[in-house]
């Protein structure tokens, strides 16, 4: 992985010390984000946080980024958040951090993010994962909330989270046990969509990314919005949205890149969508 820094290089290696960032591919409409603090196996300091949340916005705004991907090193996707910076703090410091809301940053991307998680994933790290539109893990990555081993309870969204993915009770076990699953299980209870090979997991992660930057960009991020509707409210109020959303739906036939779409299927060559 080359270690390239967005934006002007020299700048951003000065401003990030918790992040690598890599524009890949030819068209340079793929954004990797490494989490880089292996020697505390990428632990959610406030800081790493803050440069994440930083880093992203100027992504999402980015016209030529079509999609990003979050990942790791071989060792942690991230260790969870850091205990020592949390364990003296008064209830006041708590109510007062702004911790959990830098950290669901991802989750208010308009564009899709990809997490490629190669290694431990434990408390606010699962939850980090869980905010991303995809989850690929390598198959030695191990998943795990385990607030309730040191006093607490997941402190960024796990308890809203995580029953969605995997449902009331398999949620119950993971929090109220505090053990660790394999990626393996993670697959099975729908927890992360698919596991590669270590080795293979951010080639795999890239080619999917680049799969998606391949369409409109404005096109994915209304699919994108349509379906966290859906998964974050009720049926009844998803419904609603929808027909609502049939509005804009409606005014997707006047994007230049839905004339470009239809036009290359019927004359089968491939589309040039420019998120116009």
């Amino acid at each position: 992985m080359s270690r390239a820094y967005y934006g002007d290089k020299k700048q951003q290696h000065n401003k990030y010390s918790y992040l690598l960032v890599d524009i890949k591919r030819q068209n340079s409409n793929v954004a990797l984000v490494q989490l880089n603090l292996p020697k505390t196996f990428n632990c959610l300091s406030n800081g790493l946080i803050k440069e994440l949340a930083t880093l992203l916005e100027p992504l999402d705004n980015d016209d030529k980024i079509a999609c990003i991907f979050l990942t790791d090193s071989t060792r942690a996707f991230a260790s969870g958040t850091d205990i020592k910076e949390m364990q003296n703090n008064t209830i006041t410091q708590i109510i007062h951090s702004d911790f959990s809301e830098k950290l669901s940053a991802v989750s208010k991307i308009k564009k899709p993010i990809i997490a490629a998680v190669n290694g431990l994933a434990l408390g606010g790290s699962c939850e980090l994962s869980m905010m991303c539109d995809i989850i690929y893990a390598g198959n030695k990555a191990d998943f795990s909330q385990p607030e309730i081993i040191i006093g607490t309870i997941p402190g960024a969204n796990a308890t809203q989270r995580l029953p969605r993915y995997v449902g009331k009770s398999k949620a119950m076990e993971i929090i109220l046990k505090g053990n660790r699953i394999s990626t393996q299980e993670a697959e099975q209870i729908g927890l992360v969509n698919t596991v590669f090979p270590a080795d293979k997991l951010v080639e795999e992660a890239i080619k999917t990314a680049e799969y998606i930057a391949s369409y409109s960009k404005i096109v994915a991020q209304l699919a994108k919005e349509s379906i966290n509707r859906a998964f974050e409210t009720t049926l009844t109020e998803s419904n609603q949205f929808e027909r609502f959303k049939n509005l804009r739906y409606r005014t997707i036939f006047g994007l230049t890149d839905e004339k470009e779409g239809m036009t290359a299927f019927s004359e089968k060559h491939k589309p040039n969508f420019t998120g116009q």
